[in-house]
């Protein structure tokens, strides 16, 4: 249970209710919290006061005033206008990481709306009610409008969900659940619309991934230390306590334990024909994915800030009586760390490219077959798994371009400076899916080739990743298709299955 109650949440929280492995209440604490911002709020509509939002159109309408009567229809047009989003559906764990940050936001008794949208929101969530949002059509700016209103249309009975991987639309859905829809009342549809929870969905569920990705890297990187006959002494902690970046500490040591006890290591160490240095893919491996997991350490600390943030506009001083118009809600220091684990992310996936191609190339693989073919020339063995890597990590290459530089101003010119944080979350996925593509045809050429140094036996470790492996995919025999076999190992990956085996 993941309890809502005003402050702030944990990475690891989100989640599990993104994975739908935690159910989401709220405090009993929340409702108090609330009611100083609501009464504000409708102080001011009573008395006819000029703030933005609320007795005003939003943007460059800003300047336009509402009459008090229309305040709360001004709030549903707002969502039935802003919801313009186009393209692919958001996945199911994305769109509910977003209901529960933005119940979260609107919970800490800053953004003047009433404890009923915090609770309807937790009751999407809880009876698995997930309102469809198209993928694209938000700018980061005043937060991710386009994706919000089409997130909150369901609560007032508009727009579609989907209940059990089955879109239908919301009205049918609330009474199929026993819920009514809510009648907003003034600023609600605003606040349901400025944030930047979008981005933060987005961002924390790649971090996980990331996460995932970083210790798959330095597992696949040991396989081919061992396929490849490499050294353990690059990856020896004296080297990388002289440079103590964490990161690179940690992968060092990672690498290092999952060769220990390796036959395979131990069977050329003295050995004077052995090159004096390995290739930089496998002995600079500490210092690359060292790199990257610094830059997830980094985005860590952002996401946590944001995870206990105020982002709505304006934003209630309930205890000063006033309103603010500021700039929480822009996206930029999500989005510049989104574009960050890009490039980091494409940077394990380029070396594991790179050492793939050594294990493949019988004149760099240490006495290898040709592609690790069996019967090379009748077969082809692994050889076009390394173009599916290459294309994947082409495509990661001009993924990487940050997309925060790229800012076109909305609004007539009112918004005239955007953060483009979404679509940089957008991509970023994208880049992680290709990178576990990368690294499973890493792994599965590694362990083919540790196969062939037999009777020498790997590490324990690695031979424990070399049994999940082949319990799933078989050796390759005679060529077959293998674009299934990647997807296997990479799904492998993402099941956290490996992440046992290193710190």
């Amino acid at each position: 249970m993941v309890t809502i109650d005003g402050g702030p949440l944990a990475i690891e929280d989100v989640v599990a209710v993104a994975d739908g492995e935690a159910s989401v209440a709220v405090g009993p604490g929340v409702a108090e919290r609330m009611r100083p911002a609501r009464e504000l709020v409708e102080h001011v509509v009573a008395e006819n006061r000029t703030v933005y939002g609320i007795t005003t159109g939003f943007g460059r309408l800003a300047t336009t005033h509402i009459d008090p009567e229309e305040a709360a229809q001004l709030q549903v047009r707002l969502l039935r206008s802003h919801a313009s989003g186009v393209g692919a559906r958001l996945r199911d764990r994305t769109v509910r990481a977003m209901l529960l940050l933005r119940a979260r936001t609107l919970s800490q008794g800053h953004s003047g709306v009433r404890p009923v949208i915090v609770e309807r929101l937790v009751d999407l969530l809880n009876h698995g009610l997930l309102p469809v949002v198209p993928g694209q059509g938000s700018v980061g700016a005043s937060g991710d409008l386009a994706p919000f209103a089409h997130l909150a249309l369901p609560l007032i009975g508009e727009g579609l969900v989907r209940v059990d991987g089955v879109e239908m639309d919301a009205a049918t859905a609330l009474a199929g659940a026993g819920l009514k829809p809510i009648t907003l009342a003034a600023k609600e549809g605003l606040s349901l619309l400025n944030g930047t929870e979008g981005m933060l969905a987005l961002g924390v569920l790649a971090l996980h991934r990331a996460r995932i990705l970083a210790n798959a890297a330095d597992i696949a990187c040991a396989l081919s230390v061992e396929g490849l006959l490499g050294s353990e002494k690059p990856f020896l902690p004296q080297i990388h306590h002289l440079r103590p970046h964490p990161g690179q500490i940690k992968s060092a040591a990672n690498i290092l334990r999952l060769l220990e006890g390796s036959e395979i290591v131990a069977s050329h160490a003295q050995d004077s024909v052995h090159a004096v240095q390995d290739a930089y893919s496998l002995r600079c491996a500490p210092q690359v994915h060292g790199a990257s997991r610094d830059s997830l350490s980094h985005a860590e600390a952002v996401f946590d800030r944001e995870l206990g943030s105020v982002v709505d506009n304006p934003i209630v001083f309930a205890d000063d009586g006033v309103f603010i118009s500021g700039g929480n809600f822009h996206g930029q220091p999500l989005a510049v760390v989104l574009d960050f684990l890009a490039v980091a992310v494409t940077e394990l996936g380029s070396i594991s490219e790179r050492r793939t191609d050594r294990l493949l190339d019988p004149d760099r693989s240490a006495g290898l077959p040709p592609f690790l073919a069996p019967n090379p020339g009748l077969n082809s063995g692994f050889m076009l798994a390394q173009y599916t890597a290459a294309a994947l990590i082409a495509e990661n290459r001009v993924l990487s371009h940050p997309a925060s530089v790229e800012s076109i101003p909305t609004s007539g010119l009112q918004e005239d400076h955007v953060s483009m944080g979404w679509g940089a979350g957008r991509k970023l996925h994208q880049v992680l899916d290709n990178s576990a593509n990368v690294l499973a045809v890493e792994i599965m050429c590694a362990v083919s080739a540790i196969e062939y140094r037999a009777p020498l036996r790997p590490g324990e470790r690695t031979a424990a990743v070399c049994n999940l492996v082949r319990e799933l995919v078989p050796p390759l025999d005679q060529d077959r298709p293998i674009g299934p076999d990647i997807e296997t190992i990479a799904d492998l990956l993402y099941a956290g299955a490996l992440d046992s085996l290193v710190g």
